[in-house]
Order: C-alpha cells, then structure tokens, then sequence
C-alpha cells in the first residue's frame, strides 16, 4: 500500500483510552465503554438480538425462519464462538441491555475439531490455512455495532479486544468476512477495485473466493479508484482493516440472505503497522484487565 494511503488511514488515539481492571474477559476500555467476552447465555442471546436488529431490521437480511420469528441472528457457530461484547456502562439496566456492539471470534482449533471455519463456504480459506501449518488462526465475523455509537473509538475498543484476544491465544493471522451492503458490486465499483488494485493478497498469503461465487473486483482502472474519493466508499470497518495493515483476497462474493458483497480480509499478526502495535501495546498489556 503506497505511502499515500497509509497516511489518508491514520488514526486517532482517544485520550481517555484506559487499563481495563474488571473480570478476567474484561479486555479494554475508552471512557464508559468496555469490552470483554460474553459470559452468559443471556449475553449471547443480547448479542444476536443486535446483530437482528442491523442485519434484518437496517440492512434487510433474510434469515431462516426460526431466526426471523425468535428476531435473533443466530446459528450453529455461535455455539462454538466466543463472543466479543462492547458494553456501555452508562446505560441503565441489567449487563445484556448495555451491549452495544458485538464480534464472533472463532480460534483455530476449536474450528478444526468442528469442521473448519464459516469463510470457507464463500473463500478457499482452507487451502490457506493449509500453507501455514505453523501458524494459528482466528476468524472474526458478525461485526455489527448499534447506529448511534459508529464511531471511531467503538471500532479502536473493538479491536483493543480482538488484540487482547489474539494475544492471550498466541493466534497468528486474523481474517474473515467483510461487507458491502447491496447485492450489486457495480455500485460499489470504486472502492472494490481500490481494494483490489492496492490491498490484494499476494504470495503465501494469496486467497481467492471459491470459483462458483467469484465476482471479479477489478472493476476500474487503478489510477480511476485512489485517493480519498475510492477511500470514502470503503465501509468503516475495512478501512478500520486497512489501518492495521490487513490484505485482501482475490475476488468477491455476493450474499443473497444477508444482503451484501463480501470480501475476504487477512492480517497476519507479523503485518501489523507499529504504530498500532505501539498504540494497543505489543503485549496488550494496556488494555487486558
């Protein structure tokens, strides 16, 4: 990525960014936010009831039955995920009405003992988890945060926690899914072919969308998608990706039930930017409780 990008993705460090000192999946806090792993069934339940609310209520989803009639966004993985939580403590009421934002993460070797991880209906994950065998991965997936806290300090805590996380479980390489809403990748067509021409996977690290479901993201030339006009169209969580120094897989998928265009992230651990090693802590020390 050129130099001129990096610079149109630095961030900005909250100030009031602080050590987290509750339980022990407390992972990190800015100002009355906090994060930490879902530690009841009813924590979770909260989770997929916000996850409902943006995936089928704001970005037209369409789930099997039983999720729309129970309104929750759930399925087979949750049972095997951990789940990320951004809380708000200054919200009246019990812990799972104070959840604001959520991630599913899903380790390595819980993943092989139940098949595999839920990219791999959409990407040729397998294959690159394959080429590492080495190397532990994580897969983060169903991020979604509530309308009035989309801000950069939500997504700096969550990913405070997916640090701490990926830490604590020596993981080495993050990856998984990242949205477009629509089902049209022509509306989209700048932005995917910035990706595409300046963040693609290369190498070992190389990683395609499965043949049948490929949709080609080299929709532009470069020179057409750059600069802060292609950066605009990115969604917040991938630019968030970007900032830290993620790649992107080879081609693009489009999702009828949920309604968006995917495109697969990776970001091996080593390809962190150091000025976010320098930020979260190289050991998370900062942020874990």
């Amino acid at each position: 990525m050129t130099m001129e990008v990096l610079d149109l993705l630095q961030p900005s460090v909250p100030a009031d960014a602080s050590i987290a000192v509750a339980g022990n999946n407390v992972l990190g806090r800015i100002g009355s936010l906090e994060t930490r792993i879902a530690e009841t069934a009813a924590e979770i339940d909260a989770a997929q009831s916000i996850r409902y609310r943006v995936f089928v209520e704001e970005m037209q989803a369409r789930l099997p039955e039983a999720a729309m009639r129970a309104k929750r966004d759930f399925d087979r993985w949750d049972d095997i995920c951990d789940h990320l939580l951004v809380v708000d403590h200054k919200i009246e009421g019990e812990p799972e009405d104070q959840i604001v934002g959520t991630y599913r993460l899903l380790r390595h070797e819980v993943a092989m003992e139940h098949g595999g991880f839920y990219s791999d209906s959409e990407f040729q994950t397998a294959d690159l988890v394959a080429r590492h065998p080495e190397v532990r991965f994580m897969e983060l997936g169903r991020s979604c945060v509530l309308p009035d806290y989309r801000s950069k300090r939500t997504v700096e805590l969550l990913w405070q926690g997916n640090w701490a996380y990926a830490l604590k479980h020596d993981i080495g390489v993050m990856f998984g899914c990242a949205s477009f809403h629509g089902t049209d990748p022509a509306d989209h067509a700048m932005a995917l072919s910035f990706l595409h021409h300046n963040a693609r996977a290369t190498g070992d690290w190389a990683v395609a969308a499965r043949p049948e479901l490929a949709v080609d993201m080299n929709l532009m030339p470069a020179e057409e998608a750059s600069g802060r006009r292609a950066l605009t169209g990115l969604p917040p969580l991938i630019k968030g990706y970007l900032r830290l120094g993620a790649m992107v897989g080879e081609g693009a998928v489009i999702d009828h039930a949920f309604n968006t265009t995917d495109v697969l992230i990776v970001l091996p651990i080593s390809s962190i930017s150091d000025r976010y090693l320098n930020y979260y802590g190289a050991d998370a020390g900062r942020f874990a409780s």
